[in-house]
């Protein structure tokens, strides 16, 4: 199926969907050497021009959110039907209590088997993804078929998938639904040629209250980002002195049984780090791997001697509280292997479960709670440990750092 773009196409299907300065279409436009259409102001103060239609005239109960690369958007009406591609888009839209209107999510067994373990300490709250489309590598022609309102995904990294190219993206952008959406922000990868002069790295928390102000929930957001700002402090204020903190590795096996797998940063500042990297610890990769670990935001690959040379007081395992991977044959693979046995965190059992890089604000704040208790048990109460295929652990109420009921609240019911 192939597709042609223009910049002086006729009104879209869409006629709700109006955009603003910097959105995809304009910036494409001038990646490809295209001109901005004569109408549309550069000034974001200034109001709509006389010769303006009314597709790029906001109702007045339109709303408009802002988020490189897509620039500004604004829709009038909130979206019905959404489209996520990965994990921590999808974990917003959660969030934000619209998972029933996703349409799309990468790996959604994946995805679905790990939140379901969250959510299940939230009344009223349940996860279904089952039969999602598979939107990574996400195919033109599905999106088509999907229909969506809207596309929280990362138009940059959409460009690198397979069968996709700038012009791919600016003609979904056009005749289905707008992109809106970050990823590389996630370990400031660089952007894709083309993308570089109007990219900008946020936080994860900053994406989310993008997002929440896109789909017109703004009040959920403030009240989940209330909760996280007081756990975050709670933990920096309750930090033990550096001399006294373990040292540690966040690491994903190629799988349960391999001896080998990837490193990624724990202070980086990337969304990937946001639970780890306020725990203050120092992270014992980096000097094992040298200069180039992480650049330009890349995992970095080890084997078991290179692990032993970094030896971490703790060792933080991603994935293994998923379905996809089996904390007790990761242990065992340790334990019985003649390099990693001597790991100091395999012996003192120090080898923990984690979630996914790719964390949204419900996953972030779990995160958070459970590498504060795995790092600093004197400090936050002891982690209860995780047995595989059970949700996330219980924690008596009294050791639990952010309040289960009011998450499930403001998720299920509104802020």
């Amino acid at each position: 199926m192939e597709e042609t773009a223009t910049t002086s196409r006729a009104p879209t299907r869409r006629e709700w969907l109006t955009y603003g300065s910097a959105t995809v279409g304009g910036l494409l436009a001038g990646c490809t050497g295209g001109s901005e259409p004569e109408n549309e102001t550069t000034d974001p103060e200034a109001g709509p021009t006389d010769e303006t239609d009314e597709r790029t005239t906001p109702a007045e109960d339109s709303h408009s959110a802002t988020l490189a690369p897509a620039g500004e958007v604004t829709l009038e009406s909130t979206p019905e039907d959404i489209f996520t591609m990965l994990g921590h888009h999808a974990d917003m839209v959660l969030a934000l209590g619209r998972s029933d209107d996703m349409n799309a999510v990468f790996a959604p067994g994946y995805h679905e088997g790990l939140y379901r373990k969250l959510v299940h300490h939230f009344d009223g709250v349940s996860v279904d993804w089952d039969g999602l489309y598979d939107s990574w590598q996400p195919k033109k022609e599905k999106l088509y078929d999907l229909d969506s309102d809207v596309h929280i995904a990362d138009p940059a990294k959409v460009a690198t998938a397979d069968g996709w190219d700038d012009s791919d993206v600016r003609d979904v952008a056009e005749t289905v639904a707008p992109w809106f959406g970050n990823t590389l922000s996630g370990t400031h990868r660089t952007p894709p040629e083309g993308w570089r002069d109007q990219y900008e790295y946020y936080t994860l928390w900053e994406i989310f209250g993008s997002v929440a102000q896109l789909l017109d929930e703004r009040d959920r957001y403030e009240a989940l980002s209330s909760v996280h700002e007081s756990m975050v402090q709670t933990i920096e204020e309750n930090l033990p002195p550096e001399d006294e903190r373990p040292t540690a590795a966040l690491v994903l096996f190629s799988t349960s049984e391999d001896d080998t797998g990837w490193g990624y940063k724990l202070n980086h500042p990337g969304y990937y780090a946001a639970h780890t990297r306020p725990m203050g610890v120092t992270d014992t990769l980096a000097k094992a791997f040298g200069a180039g670990y992480g650049e330009s935001g890349r995992n970095m690959p080890f084997d078991y001697e290179l692990l032993l040379e970094a030896d971490p007081d703790v060792l933080l395992v991603l994935g293994a509280m998923t379905e996809y991977f089996d904390l007790d044959q990761i242990r065992a693979n340790l334990e019985n292997h003649e390099v990693a046995s001597e790991l100091t965190a395999v012996t003192e059992g120090n080898v923990y479960a984690q979630g996914a890089r790719r964390q949204g604000p419900i996953l972030n704040l779990f995160q958070l709670e459970m590498t504060a208790k795995q790092l600093y048990p004197e400090q936050f109460g002891e982690w209860p440990g995780y047995e595989n295929g059970d949700p996330y652990p219980e924690i008596p109420e009294e050791e639990q750092l952010f309040d289960r009921d009011r998450v499930g609240e403001i998720v299920g019911e509104g802020a």
